[in-house]
């Protein structure tokens, strides 16, 4: 999904990004998301210049010649390398056609564990692409008004938001983060399992982009009714090109140890919680978000662990950009979670 909007006429507007490990969500003041693209640049190894930013720097994946290269800048949740994310950055603001003269606000939506440096990063990138103000927010609670709470009541609130990089778990209430519990386990770590399981139980070696694509097919967190899949890829003994037929079981044991981990952070967050917002949490449940809540079963696995309710956001990938973006929409509202 490159531009949800016809901007040729764009001239200005106020702008919210969501800056993620796996996509970048970008959201205009009065027109809703715009682009929703991978967190990808593809650049020149010759001169270092940014040649393409999200969907035409994916589709170079994998197939680049020595003279270029693709880099995510976003890695487990934080910069990994600054310039690139100011290229990505800038190169995204671009796309949506914003007046050269336009110096629209920007709200820019961050991983809660990124540090000081990272921050002042990020708003410098945002500074070089013309933003008057720059505004950053944390992801938990944006993705908390995305999904349409109050966060300003005093009532506890479970959010868990599985991205690309980081699974962050966060209870909130009173507009703050009483408790966090973020892990670097997440959908690229579970595609980074497939391609293991792969290589180890059937010598078989599979991209990153073929491993996503098993993963939402078949993927599961609990044992489902048996469908296989053709799996293309290159055989490790011959060197040569097959294809092999495998079972969604066998990708619901090669995910099971990342589940795992998302479950026991989820149990490691409830023991931290306080009493009030845990009789709170099992009035209303655990509130799954991000790319990774799309998961076939994962509901069902940590209700099943946990014994708590346990619900998926309505649109899991949008859930924090549409938070930023309300809080674009209305920054005197939101002042005090604003960074």
């Amino acid at each position: 999904m490159s531009k949800l909007l016809n901007l040729s006429n764009l001239v200005s507007g106020d702008i919210a990004i969501d800056l993620g490990t796996a996509n970048t969500l970008i959201w205009i003041k009065g027109k809703g998301i715009c682009v929703n693209e991978p967190s990808v640049v593809a650049v020149s190894v010759i001169d270092d210049k940014v040649i393409a930013v999200g969907n035409e720097a994916n589709a170079m994946v994998g197939k680049t010649h020595n003279d270029i290269k693709t880099v995510r800048p976003l890695k487990d949740g934080v910069i990994a390398d600054f310039k690139m994310t100011d290229g990505m950055i800038q190169g995204f603001v671009r796309k949506i056609n914003i007046s050269r003269i336009a110096r629209p606000r920007m709200v820019i939506c961050i991983p809660s564990g990124v540090t000081d440096v990272e921050r002042r990063a990020v708003r410098e990138s945002a500074e070089r692409a013309n933003a008057s103000e720059v505004y950053l927010v944390e992801e938990p609670m944006a993705a908390a008004i995305g999904i349409g709470i109050d966060i300003s009541l005093p009532k506890g609130n479970m959010i868990v938001d599985i991205g690309g990089g980081t699974t962050e778990i966060a209870v909130i209430s009173l507009n703050g983060i009483v408790v966090i519990q973020a892990i670097r386990i997440a959908g690229d770590e579970q595609d980074e399992a497939i391609i293991s399981w792969f290589k180890n139980e059937h010598k078989l070696e599979i991209g990153q982009r073929t491993s996503e694509k098993i993963k939402c097919n078949v993927g599961s967190a609990i044992r489902s009714k048996g469908t296989t899949i053709a799996v293309k890829g290159r055989d490790l003994v011959s060197g040569i090109p097959k294809t092999i037929e495998v079972s969604s079981d066998e990708i619901r044991q090669a995910l099971a140890d990342t589940i795992h981990q998302i479950q026991t952070a989820v149990k490691k967050a409830l023991e931290n919680t306080p009493p009030e917002l845990a009789s709170d949490i099992i009035e209303y449940g655990i509130i799954l978000t991000g790319g990774g809540a799309k998961l076939k079963g994962l509901d069902q696995h940590i209700r099943n662990k946990t014994g708590l309710p346990v619900h998926v956001s309505e649109e899991p990938l949008l859930s924090v950009v549409k938070g930023t973006g309300m809080i674009l929409e209305d920054i005197k509202k939101y002042q005090d979670i604003l960074i």
